[in-house]
């Protein structure tokens, strides 16, 4: 697919197949995260990859309350955890560019997933003070982002109205959000 067929393509999975990723696209998936542009290259993105279901599972318990909608994740055969050590920020007129640097990198991983056939949902629905605890990460690391990955299952069993929830549907207009001036 060309990059604007994958950006028309990218949804959010929250339904997978329970096939593994295969060693090799799996490490496509992450090299394509390695690569992306960051303020000063300072690359401030670590990723935890979680490829033992029962780990996931675990993984999922420890999301806190406002992650109960991410029950999904417990299935996937992959999850990612998208971190930034701030010791690696770029603060630039007051602005700090750690979770925008491991934005950027965490999609450009999705967009290359979905090149290989796999679904993945971006997830910001955590308690970070949770997560962290099962984690076990250095202070000087954030927690920005998670995601399932996988190969999307034919069948959704995702409630209509946890998607709902999600905002999942619709876009607003181009005009709504360009000004030209």
């Amino acid at each position: 697919m060309d990059a604007k067929e994958l950006i028309l393509s990218r949804h959010s999975v929250r339904n997978f197949m329970p096939d593994p990723i295969p060693t090799e696209v799996l490490n496509d998936i992450l090299e394509a995260g390695r690569l992306a542009p960051s303020a000063q290259n300072r690359q401030p993105w670590r990723y935890l990859v979680y490829t033992d279901n029962a780990r996931i599972q675990k993984l999922a318990l420890f999301c806190g309350l406002i992650g109960l909608a991410n029950f999904f994740i417990r299935k996937a055969p992959c999850l990612i955890v998208a971190c930034a050590d701030t010791k690696d920020n770029v603060r630039i007129n007051g602005q700090d560019y750690y979770l925008v640097d491991t934005a950027v990198s965490f999609h450009q991983m999705m967009l290359v997933a979905l090149n290989h056939g796999i679904g993945s949902c971006w997830l910001a629905a955590f308690s970070e003070k949770k997560l962290r605890q099962f984690l076990k990460i250095p202070d000087s690391w954030r927690i920005v982002a998670l995601s399932p990955f996988g190969y999307p299952a034919e069948k959704s069993t995702y409630s209509k109205l946890v998607s709902s929830f999600a905002g999942s549907s619709g876009r607003k207009a181009l005009k709504e959000i360009v000004e030209f001036r």
